[in-house]
């Protein structure tokens, strides 16, 4: 190669190593696993109201929805303008369908899971805090040497989102785990929940590679559900037909489990899914309903918190 008629000798580059699980998560697998979860998703909320029994009113998915792109877009245009760069959602619909994807997740699991019955504006509020926290929390993360470490959020947006309207809206419930098959019975009792294992376990595999955090976090509230039955002298079973809703199954395959918010080493996931499981029976302890999603909330918080310090203890050694 030659620059200006000069000779130039280049050194010869080390050859990067493979990328972490999140890292190829974040590249190549990020976009195929956000469209499948996004199809998913659609799907299920259609079927719901359609058939299966959601108890929410037809205009709150489009409100969810509503909210989370407009916050979306709105953040984007900001952020893009601050940095003097186009913004990601423009150019072509293909640009802009593959932007919204994520904001399309949060808005229409709050609207799903969420019960708040004619107040649409706790669903709204749900739905934008969810996609801002993903703008407005965010942490360094870990990088090869040599490239700029990334800003990522490190809160589940979703799960933030039902946890903060929890706390701020005190008419506002959980959706009542029976919505999911409250019009279905006999085989489709079955059938349904094994497609949404299926699916989960097929996604994790492959996709995510989060089957460790699955396998712990059940450990985990199957140990807990045993200690507090023998703790109070209560049957265990109470403490484990959690696990048998549809619900329960939703949380385990598709929200715990979110790869941009939980950790990529197995042992990471391990002491993630075990954490959830602990914060979870404290909070049952404390007579706290709701504790699955402030459970993970807590957690998350507990794993920026790592992160921030990690990322300033390697400030510090440089």
């Amino acid at each position: 190669m030659t620059h200006f008629g000069n000779p130039v000798t280049l050194p010869l580059q080390r050859t990067p190593s493979p990328l972490p699980v999140a890292e190829r998560w974040y590249s190549e697998k990020r976009l195929g696993g956000l469209a499948r979860f996004a199809i998913a998703i659609t799907v299920l909320n259609i079927f719901g109201h359609l058939f299966l029994g959601f108890e929410q009113s037809w205009a709150t998915p489009f409100v969810a929805l509503a909210a989370a792109y407009g916050t979306d877009l709105l953040a984007e245009a900001f952020d893009s303008l601050e940095q003097g760069r186009q913004p990601r959602f423009a150019g072509d619909f293909g640009a802009l369908v593959r932007f919204l994807l994520p904001a399309h997740i949060s808005g229409l699991a709050v609207g799903m899971l969420l019960f708040a019955g004619e107040n649409l504006l706790a669903v709204a509020f749900a739905s934008s805090i969810a996609v801002a926290s993903k703008w407005i929390l965010r942490v360094r993360v870990a990088a090869e040497q040599g490239r700029t470490p990334p800003m990522r959020h490190f809160l589940n947006p979703s799960n933030f989102g039902i946890t903060a309207t929890l706390l701020l809206f005190p008419s506002v419930s959980i959706a009542p785990p029976y919505q999911f098959t409250e019009n279905v019975s006999g085989l489709s009792d079955w059938i349904l929940p094994l497609i949404i294992v299926c699916t989960g376990s097929y996604l994790n595999t492959r996709a995510t590679g989060r089957v460790p955090l699955i396998l712990a976090w059940l450990a985990g509230f199957a140990a807990q559900a045993a200690v507090r039955a023998l703790l109070h002298g209560t049957p265990i079973l109470a403490g484990l037909a959690p696990m048998t809703g549809f619900a329960f199954i939703l949380f385990t395959f598709y929200m715990v489990t979110d790869p941009a918010t939980s950790p990529s080493r197995p042992s990471g996931q391990v002491a993630f899914g075990v954490a959830v499981a602990a914060f979870y029976a404290l909070f049952m302890e404390m007579h706290v309903v709701f504790g699955l999603f402030y459970a993970l909330t807590v957690v998350t918080v507990c794993r920026g918190a790592c992160l921030v310090f990690a990322s300033a203890k390697n400030l510090c050694a440089k």
